[in-house]
């Protein structure tokens, strides 16, 4: 058995577990305290020969890590949650302690503390896409035996991927709903804004080199202001009196301050707003919230 010096086992090579896997590696983890389960030949010799990782089987995996982050599918977190939880109960008494994290979708954590040695502590984190590419965001949400120093630990792994925030787990799929299903809102966007600017007379082509690179410069704009604001310590007051954080009114502000009145910006904003937007997004984020719920895997 090879010691457990801080080892990170990923359970599952798909699109979630490379892109973490991209991302430790990245930040400057080493090879050899990665670890990674794959049950497709194929996609683990792929895994293997793309970073020289170390290609193990659940128990194996399992057994000689600190943190296990199962990033399989929902559908089969029932097929290696046994061999996990058999391995953790072998292990118990190693004096290094065993960090859960799961980022399967709708899999409580509760569901995992049933399944495994009494007391482990878990930690329910939901990623999003843009974590591909570095840029993502993800919720930690801690179980109920995780302690704030597990959080830290498992934030810190990632950080790799992109931002991290910590939230209670019962706004996990309001998180869904947000971040989760929020960059295909965003592409649905760029999408209409491009047909639209091809039936305005522009090139399909020049029509998606301006809609990208001006929601690029515009999420940079809005990450710039948040960062003053937020190195600043103050927050805006709201209409009732009460503070609110940055994030109430930085857009709201920016917004204000690329529309000039009676110009062209706010033509297209007036019909923006005719047309129904803020109601389209809170009926889609309420829908996409619903349907987390329903698909949730609760403790049996």
């Amino acid at each position: 058995m090879l010691s457990r010096m801080a080892r990170i086992a990923i359970i599952g090579g798909g699109s979630i577990g490379e892109a973490l896997l991209a991302g430790l590696l990245r930040a400057g983890r080493q090879t050899k305290d990665l670890v990674v389960a794959e049950k497709s030949p194929n996609r683990a010799t792929y895994l293997a020969e793309k970073y020289s990782v170390r290609i193990a089987s659940v128990a194996e995996a399992v057994d000689t890590a600190t943190y296990v982050i199962v990033a399989v599918k929902p559908s089969d977190v029932g097929s290696v949650i046994g061999d996990i939880a058999d391995t953790a109960a072998r292990a118990e008494s190693d004096a290094a302690e065993q960090i859960f994290v799961t980022v399967a979708a709708g899999v409580s954590a509760a569901y995992f503390e049933n399944k495994l040695p009494a007391g482990s502590p878990v930690v329910r984190v939901m990623p999003n896409a843009p974590m591909l590419v570095g840029g993502g965001v993800s919720a930690v949400a801690p179980g109920r035996f995780a302690t704030a120093e597990h959080v830290r630990g498992v934030s810190s792994l990632f950080d790799a991927v992109g931002g991290v925030l910590t939230v209670a787990e019962s706004q996990i799929d309001s998180v869904t709903a947000v971040s989760g299903s929020g960059p295909a809102y965003f592409f649905l966007m760029v999408e209409a804004l491009v047909d639209a600017g091809v039936d305005a007379g522009l090139t399909r082509s020049v029509a998606t080199d301006l809609v990208v690179q001006t929601m690029a410069g515009s999420a940079a704009m809005l990450l710039e202001r948040l960062d003053a604001e937020g190195a600043g310590g103050e927050a805006a007051s709201g209409p009732s009196g009460a503070m609110a954080s940055p994030t109430d009114t930085s857009a709201a502000q920016l917004r204000a301050m690329v529309t000039s009145p009676g110009g062209t910006t706010a033509a297209g904003l007036r019909e923006l707003e005719r047309g129904g937007l803020r109601a389209a997004v809170a009926n889609a984020v309420e829908a996409a919230k619903t349907r987390s719920e329903q698909l949730g895997i609760t403790p049996e």
